[in-house]
């Protein structure tokens, strides 16, 4: 779906405002000058996250309601809360281009870069910041939009500890679910994709995913261990945010086997029964999340290397991204945007803010 652009008196540089839950807007930001080490990046494109930046929008994110004490690591009640609107800086990951470049600088103007600096035309970053995030002259700009989806995905692969021939079912073919099943059929997996959605389940066909699945349709479990001899899946990914798709990759998985747990859940997971197959078949639930990675891999991966690693993949065309891009609007149709993602979510795939004409 397209939206016909909204014209909007000049303005320069801009950034989308979350006021309040569902409150959006795009304002006027401050600019300044650069430091002689610094380049200016005018973004082009946005992408919207419909988990974590959705969980901001409707006001359900936990760091709005507890505070997260870094030393405890835990989220703890009370004042003050860690996160609290307006959010000027909330967003996922974008791309953009060198417009500016400081005296001490030496990188071409029009150089796309991708990263994270939120929804906002404009953004200052040192020149050490481009390292390792410069898009191939060739590459489509919009791909750099997926640096970051694309990092989580990765991390959940290599939390699956997956082998050669093994069998996994990824529960919700969303955007991060369709990064990690295309992740994993690259790794020499057997991938059963699981979704309610019959456009999601074609798309992730369309991407070369070996098997899929009705998650309405009979019992996901059982038609699994049919398509695995009795077994089970050797690894289950849960993607969806869902607590009954959580306890369903559950059932399916072998015994004594892992559940690679990447949903954001938000409020208590009802429909988990943790007395059933999890507790008879010895489950093991990892929870994988960007903010680290596996205990094992940290002395020869971290997260540059992800974000490195992903992009080398989706540049060369070896996994497929744009393909998942459903909804673009330009930056000033944000509101609209953010409010058919959130009464609609089950039409939008990906979703893309045009930062072209913003200025």
């Amino acid at each position: 779906m397209r939206y016909a652009a909204v014209r909007t008196r000049a303005m320069s540089p801009v950034v989308v405002a979350l006021r309040a839950p569902r409150q959006v807007e795009l304002i006027e930001a401050p600019s300044r000058e650069l430091g002689p080490d610094e380049v200016r990046l005018r973004t082009l494109y946005s992408g919207v996250s419909a988990g974590t930046e959705m969980a901001f929008y409707r006001g359900t994110n936990p760091y709005l309601h507890k505070s997260w004490d870094p030393e405890q690591r835990l989220f703890v009640g009370g004042e003050p809360q860690s996160i609290a609107y307006p959010l000027l800086t909330w967003g996922y990951e974008e791309v953009g281009e060198v417009v500016e470049v400081g005296a001490h600088v030496d990188v071409p103007r029009g150089t796309h870069v991708f990263g994270t600096w939120g929804h906002r035309s404009e953004h200052i970053a040192p020149a050490s910041y481009l390292a390792r995030r410069i898009l191939p002259i060739d590459s489509e700009p919009v791909l750099g939009i997926f640096s970051h989806i694309g990092a989580i995905a990765l991390n959940g692969v290599l939390d699956t500890s997956v082998r050669l021939g093994e069998t996994v079912a990824v529960f919700g073919l969303g955007v991060v679910g369709q990064l990690i099943a295309q992740l994993l059929r690259l790794a020499g997996a057997r991938v059963i994709g699981v979704d309610l959605l019959a456009e999601r389940r074609h798309m992730a066909e369309e991407l070369g995913i070996h098997v899929v699945l009705d998650a309405a349709d009979g019992d996901v479990g059982q038609q699994i261990r049919a398509l695995t001899h009795g077994r089970g899946t050797d690894v289950c990914v849960e993607a969806s945010g869902f607590p009954r798709a959580l306890h369903e990759a559950i059932r399916s998985c072998a015994y004594a086997s892992r559940v690679v747990v990447l949903g954001f859940y938000q409020g208590e997971a009802l429909g988990v029964f943790l007395g059933e197959e999890f507790h008879h078949n010895r489950i093991n639930l990892v929870s994988s999340q960007i903010g680290g990675l596996a205990p094992e891999l940290q002395h020869r991966w971290d997260r540059a290397r992800l974000v490195s690693t992903f992009m080398q993949l989706a540049t060369s065309g070896a996994v497929r991204c744009t393909d998942l891009i459903t909804h673009r609007a330009p930056a000033a149709d944000a509101a609209n945007l953010l409010r058919l993602i959130d009464e609609q979510p089950r039409s939008v795939l990906q979703a893309v803010l045009d930062f072209r004409d913003a200025r």
